[in-house]
């Protein structure tokens, strides 16, 4: 155990926090999982994880089905989708120790926003960004395919020093437990960095009912995916936030060498989960519009996957 470690803990144990608290956990930290539906398989086998970077890890793990058996803990990471946010901050607010560190590990825009006012005001809250590719094969099982990097960011909370000494804690946690890290010094335009590449992959496999290998091989698809990203770009300068040079086509070209992944939205659509459609398209969307930047070709994915949703919920 490390001196003086923090306690972690997790909540919304399924791909995303699953994987990146089981390598905490496996690096000896001090880590409390809170599960759901995965509880009983997990408390009796276990987490596991097959990955093609880390190879086969399996570890008994301390895992709650209720968060007022958690210990307090210093740091909890939120792997759960931005979409069930009412629901997790009375769980998060119960398992935060005071002056806890909140990390989001959720994708597109708003979603600080939205859970800060339940928080209370002892209580720092982070962005957490993953390029990763993992998903949830069994109850407590994860496939983890390629990449891995966690790059975080400061929203708000006590800090003094804008929260820079707090993020490089927090990545200096991830790099301990051999992840690659960054401190990401505005969270803002990170985030739509992110977007980048979800607005295109995860809305088109919804759409397309297509991977990202087939989504990559065709000439109309790869055209598309191009002007979704110009959009993304587009939106984000007219936000105040200018991406890098050549950010879009870099991750074009990461995504033409990754292995042939399913994006996390076509598994929400499989299972008929609600898709996060407000993170991910209607808030970049209407801060666009706000900006009086029109983004014609995602409002259209968006309308799109709205009717897919729609008809998808149970009436």
């Amino acid at each position: 155990m490390h001196l003086h470690a923090p306690r972690i803990g997790i909540i919304g144990s399924g791909a995303i926090g699953g994987f990146y608290g089981l390598m905490l956990a496996r690096a000896g930290f001090d880590v409390h999982f809170l599960l759901r539906s995965d509880y009983q398989a997990v408390r009796e086998h276990g987490l596991a994880v097959d990955s093609a970077v880390h190879g086969a890890l399996q570890m008994k793990v301390q895992a709650y089905a209720d968060a007022t058996d958690m210990p307090p803990c210093d740091w909890l990471l939120i792997g759960a989708k931005a979409t069930s946010n009412d629901q997790l901050a009375p769980l998060i607010v119960q398992a935060a120790a005071p002056g806890a560190k909140v990390l989001l590990l959720q994708n597109g825009l708003g979603v600080e926003e939205q859970l800060r006012p339940a928080l209370r005001s002892d209580m720092h809250l982070l962005g957490g960004l993953c390029f990763i590719c993992v998903n949830r094969q069994a109850p407590g099982v994860i496939r983890h395919q390629a990449l891995g990097a966690i790059n975080l960011g400061y929203h708000s909370g006590p800090a003094a020093d804008g929260g820079a000494a707090l993020v490089s804690a927090g990545a200096g946690l991830f790099q301990a437990a051999g992840i690659d890290s960054q401190a990401m010094p505005n969270l803002a335009l990170a985030r739509w960095q992110k977007l980048v590449w979800n607005v295109p992959y995860n809305g088109l496999s919804v759409l397309l009912g297509a991977s990202t290998t087939p989504l990559m091989a065709d000439r109309h698809s790869r055209a598309l995916i191009q002007a979704l990203m110009a959009e993304v770009v587009l939106g984000a300068a007219a936000c105040g936030h200018a991406l890098p040079e050549g950010y879009a086509e870099h991750l074009f070209q990461v995504t033409e060498r990754m292995p042939d992944y399913w994006p996390s939205m076509y598994h929400d659509h499989v299972c008929k989960r609600p898709l996060e459609l407000q993170a991910i398209y209607a808030e970049p969307l209407a801060r666009a519009r706000a900006a009086g930047c029109s983004l014609p070709r995602i409002e259209m994915l968006y309308q799109a996957l709205a009717f897919i949703d729609n008809a998808a919920q149970p009436r």
